[in-house]
């Protein structure tokens, strides 16, 4: 009985496990930042709502990934071989299976909340069919405008969930947030640029690179400092903030290789972490 007991606890952690590494790259880069911002810009947070939040955007995140990763798994074989389907975790039919199970359980889940939560996950699965099924990855622009379209619903979304009013903080927050990401997503795919190569993708990165790590260099430690005086961050802290920015963006155009690329992007979500956080510096020391 007990050994028994022991098989099932391993065979469900591996089920867990394997979950998990569909969405592992996301965790960084959209999980942590849109969690703690939904905190940060919110303007009465309920913390006893964030394992909903986490629940919410994880399942989504999930729903997504699993769609995104089916449609060419022998590029992650080079890029990303962790992940389930390249390195056999599970067949292409259950990951299927559990997609299209994510669905309904996302809806009704949404619906436990609000009739906005549950519009904005059934527009993230229409933003997931379009980019995965219909080709909205295949190019820059149309990657880069749907990815910052859904992390905004993605932010409007837990801000249901948290059951927070919508104020003029939380939209200035979203509004530049959107912004930052759409013009430094590209972070992103330095570290996959050969994949993308042989895939045929046609990214910032893949057209033009030396723009693309100029665009590094410069725009984050502009968007740096404009967003420490924007929610008027004392000096200390913005100097910090700002050269921290400059670090990241000069690392881009320095270090080439796939090793200091992956580098480089931890380093930019932490960075896109910190532009999170500024709303709610603002409410602790400006807002009286």
């Amino acid at each position: 009985m007990l050994s028994q007991a022991l098989e099932s606890g391993r065979r469900i952690s591996r089920h867990i496990m394997t979950l998990f590494l569909f969405t592992k790259s996301d965790v960084l880069t959209v999980l942590i930042p849109i969690t703690l911002s939904t905190f940060a810009a919110a303007p009465h947070p309920d913390v006893t709502r964030m394992p909903d939040i986490i629940i919410w955007i994880w399942l989504h995140l999930l729903k997504h990934d699993i769609c995104n990763q089916m449609q060419d798994p022998e590029e992650d074989r080079k890029n990303k071989p962790y992940r389930p389907l390249p390195a056999g975790l599970i067949t292409a039919q259950n990951a299927a299976d559990v997609r299209w199970l994510l669905v309904p359980v996302c809806l009704i889940f949404s619906a436990m909340y609000d009739i906005k939560a549950l519009a904005c996950s059934a527009f993230l699965e229409a933003l997931s069919i379009w980019y995965n099924e219909f080709g909205g990855d295949e190019t820059g622009l149309s990657k880069n405008l749907l990815t910052t379209i859904a992390y905004a619903t993605l932010e409007l979304g837990a801000m249901v969930v948290i059951g927070s009013s919508i104020d003029k903080i939380w939209a200035h927050a979203v509004a530049f947030s959107s912004v930052v990401f759409a013009t430094t997503i590209h972070a992103q795919d330095f570290k996959d640029e050969e994949g993308d190569r042989l895939a045929g993708r046609r990214t910032l990165v893949t057209l033009f690179p030396a723009f693309a790590r100029m665009s590094m260099m410069i725009g984050i430690p502009l968007w740096s400092l404009y967003l420490s005086r924007l929610w008027k961050v004392d000096l200390v802290s913005s100097i910090a903030f700002i050269a921290y920015g400059t670090i990241v963006g000069a690392r881009f155009m320095v270090y080439r290789t796939a090793g200091a690329h992956k580098q480089s992007c931890k380093l930019y979500s932490l960075w896109y972490t910190l532009v999170h956080l500024l709303p709610g510096y603002w409410r602790f020391f400006n807002s009286t």
